[in-house]
């Protein structure tokens, strides 16, 4: 007998089936992953959603953020490099945001369909069986594809412009920047793929289940709707606020906002004319 054919059909060479632990596991960091990002954007709509306040909220947010209360007001702030536009304790935020959303892509991206006969068998069963939660389930996969590169963009422009965030860095770039299409994008993408991914997280771990798993889907899925309307329409008159404001100062060349307990100071100088858009405040 040929010995190459004896080595190939050699009994060594047969895959043996293992139990592994690592699928569970990754399925476990996909979900914890998700449940973050989705928690750190209902807070990041809370926090933007100021400026339908005031301009003064929206202000008091990002200077929080940047850390001006540990140095008193008024003073200068060593945490903030205004040459590079950058506030540390906003870029370490940003950048672990932008770590979990590329490892809760790759971890999701073994779910998806790897090839156009996988994409089609999939659409095939989705139209035969008519099921929500299937349909649903594609709806996240697709608005997932797109925050890849919708997210990241904005996640690279924050991770760069930490410190140019405000009344009039943020309407300055959705506006003059003519960004605001980018962003409407963005808001779709993510309240429909968060929603969705909220609401499958509870059906998987069984959350809510109680006596009645059926009864409490049908509850979760209203529950989810009435979370994605109501972030939609609150992200939607955010972004128009800034719009709105952008369009003020474009109106309004040279003058940038300042605060009222700024103008109010004694001796405070009007603010001047910005060199360029994101300058300092």
């Amino acid at each position: 007998m040929n010995r190459t054919i004896d080595v190939i059909a050699g009994s060594d060479l047969v895959e043996r089936p293992r139990r592994s632990r690592w699928p569970a596991r990754l399925d476990y960091f996909q979900s914890a992953s998700g449940l973050l990002l989705a928690l750190f954007m209902w807070f990041h709509m809370a926090f933007v959603a100021t400026i339908l306040l005031s301009q003064d909220a929206l202000y008091a947010v990002a200077k929080m953020f940047e850390g001006d209360f540990l140095f008193g007001h008024g003073n200068p702030n060593p945490l903030t490099l205004p040459r590079f536009g950058v506030s540390i304790p906003v870029t370490l935020v940003v950048a672990v945001v932008f770590f979990l959303v590329i490892a809760h892509a790759f971890l999701a991206m073994r779910k998806f369909p790897a090839n156009f006969r996988q994409l089609r068998t999939f659409r095939g069963h989705m139209a035969m069986m008519n099921h929500e939660d299937t349909t649903l389930w594609f709806t996240q996969a697709f608005t997932g594809f797109a925050l890849f590169f919708l997210a990241s963009a904005h996640l690279f422009i924050m991770l760069t412009h930490s410190a140019q965030i405000g009344p009039y860095e943020s309407s300055y770039r959705v506006w003059q920047e003519n960004m605001w299409p980018w962003y409407a994008l963005l808001l779709l993408a993510v309240e429909f793929h968060g929603g969705i991914g909220l609401y499958r997280l509870a059906v998987k771990w069984d959350w809510f289940g109680g006596a009645n798993p059926g009864k409490a889907r049908h509850r979760l899925k209203v529950l989810k709707w009435a979370i994605t309307v109501f972030l939609l329409v609150i992200g939607f008159a955010t972004l128009g606020a800034l719009m709105k404001l952008g369009h003020y100062y474009q109106s309004h060349p040279g003058e940038r906002y300042q605060p009222k307990w700024e103008q109010h100071a004694p001796g405070a100088a009007p603010p001047a004319a910005p060199a360029e858009a994101g300058g300092n405040r």
